[in-house]
């Protein structure tokens, strides 16, 4: 037996545990490091309002303990608001359904000439066998939702506890980071940071500033239609329709959409309307100018790295993808070596046709050899013509 052959046998061993250690060690922390990142993104944009603050005299972590209660507070008052009108419109329902299904008894009875009765709708529904494994299964099911509950909370901490750290120990860390490397790769270190923060700071300034547009204008819509809970709604709209991308405003406009059928169908309608109009009002006018200048990054590419986000960390990969896929495009953007243009009607989308020539013509000519196609623009010889 050769003398290495041991070595490298413990080696393989050691090195293939090690793998399988470190595998078994980032499944288990896989938990921990998508909160550590969400952290870092929501520090980095908060970043901007923390650096003014701080520029003025006020000590870095007293200025991020301010922002942080004025974004508790903002998300307080929004659950609050929207827990009073949830609650009161479901017993609002809960009131009127009797009505509704007096209703719908109806259509059933003269639309296929049946007896039904609300009677005897209630006694079968009641005595189902479905209905009583579905109250099993609920009461059996508490603990696994006050589980769940308890675990947001304890991750909502963890995150708030990392952002908050972050930001206020930003000129640190940085410097902590810095110090490990070359004075070269420190340049581009804070470079890409000072790019992050732009970004991320940007894309929720500019998400935050279209929310509250889109909340002004669905809050006129419910006012004139008078459909009840018209702010809450508005700032449920507003905030949905932004920070979740691509298909927010859908999800958004669907409970508005609900309420208002309970006042009258046609409302209903208005505002599915209004909806699609205003999406399309945001996606070509008020989105381009909006993020030109803080997340300049192409529709399409948006659309697919929201995808590729939500395909690798579910919906908190959807919501950090475009400021990512940003921040990566502006620092590459340095590296890449551009030329001019040539000035070629293809370029810009424009093809040169040549007059009085036809379709068959051109076509007839791209296929022509290039040999036939010189002696096509030779002369003839004079002299009479062979007969055929």
């Amino acid at each position: 037996m050769p003398a290495w052959l041991p070595r490298a046998m413990v080696l393989a061993l050691a090195l293939y545990a090690c793998f399988r250690l470190g595998s078994w060690a980032f499944d288990q922390l896989i938990g921990l490091l998508i909160n550590v990142l969400i952290a870092f993104f929501l520090a980095l944009a908060i970043e901007p309002a923390v650096g003014r603050m701080s520029s003025r005299g006020m000590r870095r972590g007293l200025a991020t303990f301010l922002v942080f209660l004025l974004i508790l507070i903002a998300g307080a008052g929004f659950v609050v608001l929207l827990g009073s009108m949830l609650a009161g419109q479901i017993v609002e329902m809960v009131e009127e359904f009797p009505k509704y299904l007096d209703s719908v008894i109806n259509w059933v009875n003269q639309s296929f000439h049946t007896e039904l009765s609300r009677v005897e709708v209630q006694d079968s529904l009641l005595h189902s066998d479905w209905l009583q494994k579905y109250v099993q299964n609920s009461a059996t099911g508490v603990l696994d939702v006050s589980t769940t509950v308890l675990g947001g909370l304890f991750r909502l901490l963890t995150i708030f506890l990392f952002s908050f750290y972050f930001a206020a120990d930003g000129p640190r860390l940085r410097r902590g980071l810095c110090s490990v490397l070359p004075p070269a790769r420190q340049a581009e270190v804070l470079r890409a940071w000072e790019i992050a923060v732009d970004k991320t700071g940007g894309y929720l300034y500019s998400r935050g500033l279209m929310a509250l547009i889109s909340g002004i204008a669905h809050y006129i819509l419910l006012v004139s239609l008078d459909v009840p809970y018209a702010p809450a709604l508005a700032v449920w709209v507003g905030l949905v329709s932004q920070f979740i991308p691509t298909i927010g405003t859908y999800l958004a406009g669907a409970l508005p959409m609900l309420i208002a059928f309970t006042v009258d169908p046609w409302y209903a309608l208005w505002v599915l309307g209004f909806v699609v109009i205003y999406q399309q009002f945001e996606n070509y006018v008020l989105q381009p100018k909006l993020t030109s200048r803080t997340v300049d990054i192409h529709p399409a590419v948006a659309f697919g790295s929201v995808i590729a986000g939500t395909a690798l960390m579910g919906a908190v990969g959807a919501l950090i993808a475009i400021p990512a896929v940003a921040t990566l495009q502006a620092f590459l953007g340095a590296y890449v070596r551009r030329y001019d243009v040539t000035d070629d009607p293809r370029v810009h989308g424009r093809h040169q046709r040549r007059r009085g020539e036809s379709v068959f013509s051109r076509l007839r000519r791209a296929t022509r050899a290039p040999g036939d196609e010189e002696d096509a623009e030779r002369p003839e010889a004079p002299g009479p013509r062979p007969r055929v």
